[in-house]
């Protein structure tokens, strides 16, 4: 039995990472909200359940497990190849590569992260333009994904992994609130949202948007 706890918006990026992987493993797993603004996750149940008070957070049959890199490490290692699809790469350089870039990404570019929050994908776009230090920021993210990305190429290897969700959706910050970015780059994310396990995720139902 597997849950997955999200934000009530659903709009993290880590939980489209967790919900993603759960999806590209073809597992069956149900979802709850976790009102953010209500302070949810700072009840003693879930608070203590999930250790660190955030989400994403994933129940496996009364195991708890939060953080999002830490939840898709653990179904890959669960749920193992060949049985169930594989969510990191084989190749032990590009597993590196993959894990590089979803650490990165979670811990870098933050004046795009709160110029362009993940909320500006799902609800109403960025009213106001980018900043110096926004401006830095993306194209810091620009170069980074030229830099991995083959010409041509709609995912970072041969195979999917999940550092092109990541990935997609750091990029869905500038091109989805029409931020100039290069046309090879614009097709990697089109090819990425169009994705069924990231486009469940962007289409799913929300509630109206109220700012944590």
């Amino acid at each position: 039995m597997l849950t997955l706890y999200g934000d009530a918006l659903w709009v993290s990026p880590w939980v489209l990472t967790s919900f993603v992987g759960l999806r590209e493993k073809g597992l069956a797993f149900e979802t709850r909200a976790v009102s953010l603004g209500g302070k949810e996750q700072l009840r003693p149940e879930y608070r203590d359940a999930s250790l660190t008070a955030r989400v994403p957070a994933l129940d496996h049959d009364g195991y708890w497990l939060s953080e999002s890199i830490a939840i898709v490490e653990y179904l890959a290692e669960w749920f193992p190849f060949p049985a169930h699809p594989r969510i990191f790469p084989a190749d032990l350089r590009e597993r590196g590569r993959c894990r590089q870039l979803m650490g990165w990404l979670r811990t870098d570019l933050a004046a795009l992260r709160e110029e362009r929050p993940t909320s500006t994908l799902f609800y109403e776009r960025a009213r106001t333009p980018l900043s110096e230090a926004g401006r830095a920021a993306a194209a810091k993210l620009a170069r980074v994904a030229s830099s991995v990305l083959a010409d041509g190429a709609t995912q970072l290897f041969d195979a999917w992994c999940i550092a092109d969700a990541d990935l997609a959706l750091a990029l869905g910050r500038l091109i989805l609130n029409g931020d100039a970015i290069e046309p090879r780059l614009r097709a990697y994310f089109d090819a990425q949202w169009a994705r069924p396990s990231v486009r469940e995720f962007a289409e799913r139902a929300r509630p109206p948007f109220e700012p944590y």
